[in-house]
């Protein structure tokens, strides 16, 4: 199955919805095939969970960026940093490699342990 994002203003996915690969055979046909469906001109963005197809499967509340062509998440602390090669968020401070479970705390920039 061919998934796609609606993209709304500012590029952010509205919607995903499923098609047949029988009826997607390329993006262009997926496109046309949701607008006749809907009779409608949205912009449709293919988006995969099986290869990484636009760095990330498409959420809705993901960001379009045409210049990287990705899909990426909502930003979830004002001081994350975008990693260029996934499109993910990462914390100012690496995760620590033990075995306990930490939060973020956005105050501190650090990860408190979770108790």
């Amino acid at each position: 199955m061919a998934h796609f994002a609606k993209l709304g203003v500012g590029n952010i996915v509205e919607q995903v919805i499923v098609v047949s690969n029988d009826i997607a055979t390329t993006e262009q046909a997926g496109v046309d095939f949701i607008n006749k469906l809907y009779n409608t001109r949205d912009v449709w963005k293919q988006t995969s969970y099986n290869n990484n197809f636009r760095k990330n499967y498409a959420g809705i509340g993901y960001q379009y960026d045409q210049t990287r062509d990705a899909f990426i998440p909502p930003k979830p602390f004002n001081s994350w940093i975008l990693n260029e090669d996934t499109c993910l968020w990462n914390a100012p401070v690496a995760y620590p490699q033990d075995d306990n479970r930490y939060t973020w705390n956005e105050q501190t920039l650090s990860w408190d342990l979770v108790e």
